[in-house]
């Protein structure tokens, strides 16, 4: 067997070249200066801070003043929106309208003739009857109103309920029995009769303006009576014929709304006035009734084809108008007076500072002060006068009166010879002195 090599031994590195030791000379050492550190320990010189130069000037590096949180403005209010202005419809051409209007009723429906030897009162009753209702039904009802009261003044004092027994077969006899006790009140109120001739003595329009100014009387009845009994040139139109010329495309909203139309009557002449005016009638009736038929349809078609997008749904009706509202002008001229008779009785003084509206009453008529002529004659409240405050000056504190003096001693009577010598023995001396004249 061979025996294995040792490794040779590392070689040793060779030792660094020692420094010189200077010789140290004997002898005493050099005292250390003050305030030098003892040499057995070291000291770590600080590190010396640079100061490089700055770039741009100190003025501009300085920091920027914070600047300070601006307050957002407050949001505008809200303005509300605008109401919406009232859109005013185009009058339709009724010239080419009415005519066509007029062709297609006479392929579908008959005159009928009125009945013009009624009294005038009669047939203003016969005309509330008519309204919105069939000539044949209205004739029977009205023939058996005749019958079942004595006399007009009878008619007038019956409630509605029992009117509205008797006027069963209109289609709205409540309505027909308001309009006829309001009617016959207004004829009464008038005249304190229950005649009308005085309105045929004169004028047509003498006439209108009696039939107008009874209250209670409807404007359908107004324009009919003056169609028949008065032999005018009217059309009365009631709520059927408003909405069938509305169906049609012959009137506006407004119109329709408040119930006015004008026009026809320029357009239809006076002789085909009464033929139209029943013809117009009875397609009235049947667009309350049957609006959706087969007439109303073919009707309307002829006069004006857009208008079938004014017809409502299956099964609705035709929107009923909504009139404006219109104050009287009697109203405005009695609430201005009133106003004006509670200014002239406002009392006097701190009180008659204007009054805001609503907050506080009025005073009572009577309560203030009256003209100078109001006082003859009259017995009434007395004046309500707010006299001036009057502020006296406070009194002066009482002077002490001196005490009385005593009396003098009285003296003993002399008499009279020779009282009157003294006042004498006086001025003769001062006379002595002057000269004789």
């Amino acid at each position: 067997m061979t025996a294995r090599k040792r490794p040779a031994p590392a070689k040793p590195r060779p030792a660094a070249a020692a420094k010189p030791v200077k010789p140290v000379k004997a002898g005493l050492a050099k005292p250390a200066p003050k305030g030098a550190k003892p040499a057995g320990k070291k000291e770590f010189a600080k590190p010396k801070a640079v100061v490089q130069p700055l770039a741009k000037p100190v003025a501009k590096t300085l920091a920027k003043p914070v600047a300070k949180p601006v307050a957002k403005p407050l949001a505008k209010p809200v303005a509300p929106p605008p109401e919406p202005k009232a859109v005013v419809e185009k009058v339709p051409p009724r010239n080419q309208l009415v005519p066509k209007l007029h062709r297609a009723l006479k392929s579908h429906y008959k005159p009928f003739a009125a009945n013009t030897t009624r009294d005038l009162l009669d047939q203003v009753l016969f005309a509330c009857c008519l309204e919105n209702a069939a000539p044949d039904v209205a004739e029977k009802a009205f023939a058996r109103l005749k019958q079942a009261y004595a006399d007009p003044n009878e008619v007038r004092v019956t409630t509605v309920a029992e009117l509205t027994e008797t006027l069963h077969d209109l289609p709205d006899p409540a309505r027909a029995a308001l309009s006829l006790r309001r009617a016959l009140q207004g004829v009464f109120e008038s005249t304190y009769t229950f005649s009308l001739d005085h309105a045929r003595k004169h004028s047509l329009a003498h006439g209108l303006k009696v039939l107008e100014g009874l209250s209670g009387v409807p404007p359908f009845a107004v324009h009919y009576v003056a169609s028949t009994a008065l032999d005018g040139h009217l059309i009365p139109l009631d709520h059927g014929a408003l909405a069938g010329l509305w169906l049609c495309g012959l009137i506006t909203q407004q119109e329709y709304d408040s119930g006015k139309v004008s026009g026809l009557e320029r357009i239809i002449p006076k002789k085909a006035g009464g033929e139209f005016s029943t013809l117009l009638h009875q397609f009235g009736l049947d667009v309350l009734t049957n609006l959706h038929g087969n007439t109303v349809r073919k009707i309307t078609q002829a006069v004006n084809p857009a208008a079938k997008d004014r017809f409502p749904k299956r099964g609705e009706q035709v929107p009923k108008p909504v009139p404006p509202v219109v104050i009287e002008k009697a109203a405005i001229k009695a609430a201005d007076a009133a106003r004006a008779a509670a200014e002239e009785l406002r009392p006097a003084g701190p009180q008659a500072a204007a009054r805001p509206a609503g907050k506080t009453p009025l005073p009572p008529p009577g309560s203030g002060p009256k003209k100078p002529g109001d006082t003859k004659g009259k017995s009434g409240p007395k004046p309500f006068v707010v006299k001036p405050l009057s502020i006296k000056p406070p009194a002066s504190p009482p002077v002490a009166e001196p005490p009385p003096k005593a009396a003098a001693p009285a003296k003993p009577e002399q008499p009279a010879t020779a009282a009157k010598a003294k006042p004498v023995a006086k001025l003769s001396a001062p006379l002595a002195k002057r000269k004789p004249k």
